[in-house]
């Protein structure tokens, strides 16, 4: 999942997915490295989590992320 949405951030261009590391692309939610990894990425951002849907912030319903 995480190379198809690397892809279409990138309209296509395989060039980022091979040049970034994917725990750059994509970085953990639920470790502290890829919290701060992941705010500091530019906008639309890719995060990955295995959490539970009941674990995640509450101020992740009231967003517009997609899921």
């Amino acid at each position: 999942m995480l190379e198809i949405l690397s892809l279409i951030r990138q309209d296509g261009d395989p060039a980022w997915c091979r040049s970034v590391p994917s725990w750059e692309r994509g970085p953990w939610l639920e470790t502290l490295p890829g919290l701060r990894r992941a705010r500091s990425n530019a906008r639309p951002r890719i995060i990955s989590s295995h959490l539970p849907l009941p674990m995640f912030p509450r101020a992740f319903f009231g967003s517009r992320a997609k899921v």
